[in-house]
């Protein structure tokens, strides 16, 4: 990383650059502030309101009675899957990490929730690194290098429209046709 050998960094110094969204975020029993500032436990009242902001949670936030004093409940259980994504946006937004690792971050969401996610992730992957593991290939469309694993191995790298233009033959072209053809919008 960086020209070095990730072995010669500190483990738990590397760790405070990263970031991670997965597909079934982590929450604590706790309040909303309380899970967002996680990321960031010297943020202030301003900080914590432009990170629900910018991951599209502000509004749903503000719109509960507690607001952000309202009880997430054990691993978020009061929550919806697409409130609990957004607001380990805006803990992840919070930290302002170097390297940003999505993993799943909006498969398991329904269509609105998967929309205002991915609009708030685009956001947050501005100006730094991004690591996205997906199968739903509407979530890497936009990224700079898309990597197509195989059978474990990396069998096509390029943007989506130079994968694209490999044709038929290729393993993303095939892959976008199968994932178009499933789809109920088409």
């Amino acid at each position: 990383m960086d020209g070095r050998d990730i072995k010669t960094y500190n483990l738990r110094q590397l760790r405070t650059h990263i970031a991670l969204v997965s597909q079934e975020p982590t929450l604590f029993a706790g309040t909303i502030r309380e899970n967002i500032v996680y990321g960031n436990e010297n943020a202030t009242e301003a900080e914590i309101r432009k990170a629900a902001v910018l991951a599209n949670a502000h509004e749903f936030i503000s719109s509960m009675k507690d607001g952000y004093e309202t009880y997430c409940g054990e691993r978020g259980v009061q929550l919806s899957g697409g409130q609990k994504q957004r607001i380990a946006i805006a803990r992840a937004i919070l930290k302002n990490p170097s390297i940003l690792l999505l993993d799943e971050a909006t498969s398991a969401l329904d269509s609105v929730s998967e929309n205002l996610v991915q609009e708030a992730l685009e956001k947050m992957m501005e100006g730094r690194t991004c690591v996205i593991v997906a199968h739903r290939l509407s979530t890497i469309q936009k990224s700079d290098t898309i990597a197509v694993i195989k059978d474990g191995k990396v069998v096509e790298k390029g943007s989506h429209s130079n994968l694209l233009a490999i044709g038929r033959g290729g393993s993303y072209y095939s892959l976008i046709k199968l994932q178009s053809s499933k789809s109920p919008n088409r």
